[in-house]
């Protein structure tokens, strides 16, 4: 069986629908929790999963653990290993390829958002596994990737946010939104924000309602993504 890193940046926001998905393709995950203290490695073995987070990509002060996390990713995309960046993991890859990311100019997105896949899309080893657009997703960020680092393709955007997918090389996807949650997770979120209790039970209702068609429309990535991962050369290493 292949195995997953998967880096979780904080309790809760962990691997969600994706854990069963893997794992029923046959896809073990080795969760590493730095916010814990367990050290980031070094390599990713078979494949890269790092998850979202309250964090800033850039904020190494508050979150020591992330400049390893960059040189993780940056190591993994230049080596070919299958890699795939959700939120403040799809920001982290785009800091550590040398793109830009900084506090959105259009607001926070939140919500069941909709996103909209790009003609590249069609040829993309994950993306053209989804069923057709535009596809619900939960969203979650403040911070938006304003620049993507040099040969990304860029293969889905949103009406407020242009950057919500990209693949970079032939192995590594950075996603924006967050194919993972459930709504579950996301009513955890909301419920430590400062947004308003009326704006709270709507955004939350609105994710309960869309979470089937939400899961029916990322599942095909996750499996997609564990194709990739199990057609990699063993390396051995971990």
């Amino acid at each position: 069986m292949r195995t997953v890193v998967v880096i979780e940046h904080e309790a809760e926001a962990g691997l969600g629908f994706f854990e069963g998905w893997l794992a029923a393709a046959g896809i073990a995950c080795r969760v590493v929790r730095p916010y814990l203290g367990e050290p980031v490695p070094g390599r990713a073995g078979d494949g890269l999963v790092v998850l979202g987070g309250a964090a800033s990509a850039w904020d190494d002060e508050g979150y020591g653990w992330l400049p390893a996390t960059r040189d993780l990713m940056a190591g993994a995309v230049e080596e070919g290993v299958p890699t795939l960046g959700i939120c403040l993991g799809a920001q982290l890859m785009t800091l550590a390829c040398g793109g830009a990311v900084e506090p959105g100019t259009a607001g926070p997105e939140i919500g069941a958002g909709e996103i909209r896949p790009l003609p590249a899309a069609a040829d993309d080893p994950l993306f053209s596994a989804l069923p057709p657009g535009p596809l619900p997703a939960v969203q979650y960020h403040y911070d938006a990737m304003t620049r993507l680092p040099d040969g990304a393709m860029r293969l889905a955007g949103s009406p407020r946010y242009p950057n919500q997918a990209y693949r970079l090389g032939a192995a590594a996807w950075a996603v924006q939104f967050h194919p993972e949650a459930t709504a579950e997770i996301f009513v955890s979120w909301t419920g430590t924000s400062d947004l308003g209790p009326e704006l709270i039970e709507e955004l939350n209702a609105g994710v309960k309602e869309a979470e089937a068609e939400m899961a029916a429309a990322w599942r095909p990535l996750a499996e997609a993504f564990a194709a990739v991962v199990a057609s990699r050369p063993v390396t051995g290493d971990r």
